[in-house]
């Protein structure tokens, strides 16, 4: 299999005016562990240097320009983010530093009040550990029963029952880049009135979504995966599940009055935003999100679905080598038979390689894979051939010096 011409003319989607943006690529690396985190497009880094240096004010709070255009500026990011996943009303975007925050929250505002004494919990086999150990911790607070699901739909519609209070799965498998079918979780989820929680930290990326077409309750994903800052992350629900959740944690800006006896929240999105936000960090991700629209993602993502197949192609030629993730997706996992997964690790870093390994943060998964960790690449749209030549080589070094 070869690619087109990455340099050809393409008036949807063109690679290497993609790859330009990304600072951090060079010709004397390459980057394949774009899962773990992706690369940060130019327009980010210079919106958030430009706020440190230049506009540095608090947000919802003092009234004088600069504070307020801060606050305007997250305003409008909270927008772009509704926008982008479709959601009803600006105020069903949390802002958190993360996905992990984002399911706790759900976990503990959300299902603690709601949850009995075998009340179930339908979680999937695909899930890292931030979708695993917040209902682990739930269920073990309220007498509520946690249930695996191998994420297959006809044995989800023999284990959902009216018991069932929440279902909740991955929409793209950080180790297999499985995609579930959430238009068909959805419907068998609703039909016995549970909840629909969808980790969007993997799949955001690589595949758009609708929360509304799909139906879906809470949607949790981290910034960093989808070319913005650490430490950021966005809890979306439903405004009337929103509305009934309790506070999260309590501080400033959190509250319209308190006293020594009581205090009253305030309106959404604000009562589960405590302190100060990651200014720098949500200006930044308006950056990104405002960048993004200046591309076709769609595009994009057929150009690294291909990439990915040339990808596979390569390694299917080498010898005692065992896949465990599915076709046609960025995220490809392997080991090589007789070689430890973190020692081929090494040999490629040696040879500027970057490539993750290990569990994945998914024990439950590894298991059922009958595995103690795997090698995996993942790509994205600002990869090239280049960048696969080089590990296929690079690969064939450690080989050769560990066999």
């Amino acid at each position: 299999m070869v690619l087109p011409d990455l340099n050809s003319h393409n008036k949807h989607f063109n690679p290497e005016q993609f790859r330009s943006n990304f600072p951090a690529l060079n010709d004397q690396s390459v980057y394949l562990d774009s899962a773990a985190t992706a690369l940060k497009p130019q327009a980010m880094i210079a919106a958030t240097h430009e706020y440190y240096a230049h506009s540095t004010a608090t947000a919802q709070r003092s009234l004088h320009h600069d504070a307020l255009q801060v606050t305007a500026r997250i305003d409008k990011a909270r927008q772009y983010v509704a926008e982008f996943i479709h959601a009803n009303d600006n105020s069903e975007v949390i802002w958190t530093r993360g996905t992990t925050e984002s399911i706790n929250i759900i976990a503990q505002s959300y299902a603690r009040s709601i949850l009995k004494p075998n009340d179930e919990i339908i979680v999937s086999e695909l899930e890292h550990h931030s979708n695993l150990l917040p209902w682990l911790i739930v269920a073990e607070q309220t007498g509520a029963k946690v249930i695996k699901w191998s994420s297959n739909i006809e044995e989800l519609s023999s284990l959902i029952s009216t018991h069932t209070k929440i279902v909740t799965i991955t929409q793209m498998s950080n180790v297999t880049g499985f995609c579930p079918d959430l238009a068909t979780i959805s419907q068998i989820t609703h039909q016995y009135n549970a909840i629909l929680v969808v980790d969007g930290a993997q799949g955001i990326v690589h595949h758009s979504l609708d929360v509304k077409q799909l139906d879906i309750d809470f949607y949790a994903f981290s910034a960093h995966k989808l070319y913005g800052p650490t430490g950021l992350g966005v809890l979306y629900g439903k405004q009337q599940l929103l509305k009934q959740m309790n506070v999260w944690q309590g501080g400033g800006k959190m509250l319209k009055n308190a006293s020594f006896s009581d205090f009253q929240p305030a309106e959404l999105p604000y009562k589960f935003e405590a302190g100060t936000p990651n200014i720098a960090g949500i200006i930044g991700y308006a950056a990104t999100l405002d960048w993004l629209r200046n591309w076709d993602v769609k595009q994009a993502d057929r150009y690294t679905e291909q990439l990915a197949n040339y990808t596979k192609s390569q390694l299917e030629k080498i010898t005692d080598i065992e896949f465990y993730s599915v076709d046609n997706s960025p995220i490809i996992s392997f080991n090589i038979t007789n070689i430890h997964h973190n020692d081929l690790a090494i040999l490629l870093s040696e040879q500027k390689i970057a490539i993750r390994t290990g569990e994945l943060c998914a024990q439950p998964l590894m298991q059922k894979l009958g595995c103690h960790g795997v090698i995996r690449i993942s790509l994205m749209p600002y990869n090239n051939q280049q960048d696969i030549d080089k590990l296929i080589q690079a690969i064939h070094n450690a080989i050769a010096i560990l066999k």
